[in-house]
């Protein structure tokens, strides 16, 4: 059965760095597309970061872009997001998902991918 277990959220001040981490079980990340979605209080899920099965290429969010980093551990089985120079405005619970077949007009939509993690909080307050 497959489990994505996130960490590595927390509170930071505005500017502050954190790093995300997704750990997979019953699923290999190297066979998957996989991204990272956030969700604040009363807002719809939002896309941050994807990379696609079999590319090297990772996709960002306008709102992250510069300032966001996805990696993969294909060793370890995991992802990871580093976060610098955190506003406020990136408070949410953030989620790692993972997707066999997501085509790249789709890397950004929540529906295209199967299995999700639980979530870690992020907040960015003075």
């Amino acid at each position: 059965q497959a489990q994505l277990v996130e960490s590595g959220g927390g509170l930071v001040q505005p500017g502050g760095s954190l790093r995300l981490s997704c750990a997979a079980s019953g699923v290999t990340f190297s066979r998957y597309s996989v991204a990272w979605f956030r969700q604040a209080p009363g807002k719809d899920r939002e896309f941050v970061a994807a990379t696609k099965l079999n590319s090297g290429n990772h996709v960002y969010a306008d709102s992250v872009k510069g300032r966001f980093t996805f990696s993969r551990d294909n060793p370890k089985n995991m992802v990871h997001l580093q976060m610098n120079s955190l506003k406020p405005e990136d408070t949410a619970v953030y989620y790692c998902a993972a997707g066999q077949r997501v085509i790249t007009s789709s890397l950004s939509r929540a529906s295209a991918y199967d299995y999700w993690g639980q979530g870690t909080q992020v907040t960015v307050s003075s």
